[in-house]
């Protein structure tokens, strides 16, 4: 009875760690937004700064290009996790459910896409969308990341919808439900942690994806987030920390609001399915 108390403990200084251990990297970040470009010379770093310096955010809004680098990566990252749930819900369905002997192998590639290097890929990907006229665009960009995503997704809806029981699914049959509508109505509410799970990781890789967009925009008006982040490093190797610290907290934002408005409804409803059926 004694070793309760103490085992609790031990488990709340584990949880405190390891929140501190992921917290600190922000809170280094938004420190350094505020530091003057004195503090940065400085030889002693200090955690806080001395005084606040809210001149690196003009300077990261001024330049050119945030705003709209933030706006292309929204809309490609909003794109790109609506068509990879739209097509990875069926895909993963029947992987789940259909047995037949191409399957192993579907699988097997699915895991095998995950281990090419993005360098390998890029030069063919560049070569087959240029005919098409993809290349500087945002749609050619939506389609390479939604192929990229979706290996990964298909894995992971795959393992939901093997873990939703086939009663269910059957007891829908009986009651007259089709195909469709039991998917709809029975198999989608059960997998609402797994897409909204899914629409998590697809946004953030999307959000945060550098080298595919550097290969394929070539327009300024078109670069996203990550490669207008890259311009406050000079030629000379020369870095802005001040305005790129303030430019990567206003970068954080949109994904710290995407993650808090989906992970309330990351476990809610996990058989509301099977009250509506």
């Amino acid at each position: 009875m004694r070793a309760r108390p103490a085992a609790r403990v031990l488990q709340y200084v584990a949880v405190v760690a390891y929140l501190v251990f992921l917290g600190f990297p922000l809170l280094w970040l938004i420190s350094s937004s505020l530091k003057s470009p004195q503090e940065f010379a400085s030889i002693t770093p200090s955690l806080l700064p001395k005084h606040f310096d809210v001149s690196n955010y003009t300077d990261a809004l001024n330049e050119q290009g945030l705003v709209r680098g933030l706006g292309n990566s929204l809309q490609i990252s909003i794109y790109t996790t609506i068509l990879v749930l739209i097509v990875a819900l069926p895909v993963s369905y029947a992987l789940a459910r259909f047995r037949s002997r191409l399957r192993p192998l579907t699988n097997g590639w699915i895991l095998v896409s995950q281990v090419f290097p993005v360098i390998l890929i890029v030069i063919p990907l560049f070569m087959i969308l240029r005919p098409l006229h993809l290349t500087n665009t945002i749609p050619g960009v939506v389609i390479v990341y939604m192929v990229w995503s979706l290996p990964f997704a298909l894995w992971m809806l795959q393992g939901y919808v093997a873990a939703v029981p086939r009663e269910l699914e059957e007891a829908a049959s009986v009651d007259g439900a089709g195909r469709i509508r039991t998917i709809v109505s029975i198999v989608m509410p059960l997998l609402r942690p797994g897409l909204i799970a899914t629409a998590m990781f697809t946004f953030i890789s999307a959000w945060n994806e550098f080298f595919f967009a550097l290969v394929l925009l070539q327009d300024p008006q078109l670069k996203t987030l990550p490669l207008v982040l890259a311009r406050f490093v000079g030629a000379e190797g020369q870095v802005q920390f001040g305005p790129l610290a303030a430019a990567s907290v206003l970068a954080t934002v949109p994904s710290l609001v995407f993650f808090a408005f989906l992970q309330r409804r990351l476990t809610s409803g996990l058989l509301s399915g099977a009250v509506k059926g």
